[in-house]
């Protein structure tokens, strides 16, 4: 991998969980048991990190992974020394996410993207795409099906976007479009795309891992 410039001006986050069996992917613990659910949390991810360095050798970004659960020394010996790791730290969800965008811009960034690892569809040219819309809008929003998004990112620290959010409902999508109107940001979305968080999803990441297999000629 390049070892890129550590603050470009282009920063992807990710957000994970350190895949321990019984405290990730819980939903899927009834039918996949609780290695099982971890295991996919480590194959969404490491299918995740897969994509954004596909997009690392086409522009220039810096890339910081964001976890909760394990420690430092587990997330290097799981990812590789490659790739810089951050704690997520306290709070909800969306003090988590604000945080890590403003240490971001703090340390120099001017567009910032946030992913997760649970959406499978979420590939180099998804991301390039939001980095290119992120010079002409303030906003840009990757829509879940499920009424979430998968991808968030800005030009500057709005903390507005965060809060008064019931995170994992159908409603964090619509609620943080309306914020967005309120604070008269310009925004746009890209195509929405299935997160697989229930026993119902499971198909989607089995198609995507498939493939992914193919090419790799796994």
């Amino acid at each position: 991998m390049l070892n890129l410039p550590a603050n470009p001006k282009q920063h992807l986050i990710i957000f994970t969980r350190y895949p321990e069996p019984g405290k990730t992917k819980t939903r899927l613990i009834p039918v996949l048991g609780s290695v099982g659910a971890a295991n996919l949390q480590r194959q969404m991810t490491e299918h995740t990190i897969f994509q954004v360095q596909e997009l690392q050798k086409a522009i220039a970004i810096s890339v910081e992974v964001c976890f909760a659960g394990g420690d430092s020394q587990l997330m290097q010996d799981w990812l590789g020394l490659d790739l810089v790791y951050q704690s997520q730290g306290e709070g909800d969800l969306g003090l988590r996410m604000a945080r890590s965008l403003r240490n971001a811009f703090q340390s120099g960034a001017e567009q910032v993207i946030i992913i997760g690892t649970d959406c499978p569809g979420v590939n180099a040219q998804i991301l390039a795409t939001a980095f290119q819309k992120l010079h002409a809008f303030d906003l840009v929003l990757g829509p879940a099906i499920d009424g979430g998004y998968y991808l968030i990112g800005l030009r500057q620290p709005i903390p507005e976007l965060f809060v008064n959010i019931e995170w994992g409902t159908a409603q964090v999508f619509q609620k943080t479009v309306d914020i967005a109107q309120k604070l008269n940001l310009s925004h746009v979305n890209l195509s929405p795309l299935a997160d697989v968080d229930r026993p119902e999803d499971l198909p989607i990441w089995e198609q995507a891992f498939a493939g992914e297999m193919e090419k790799s000629g796994r």
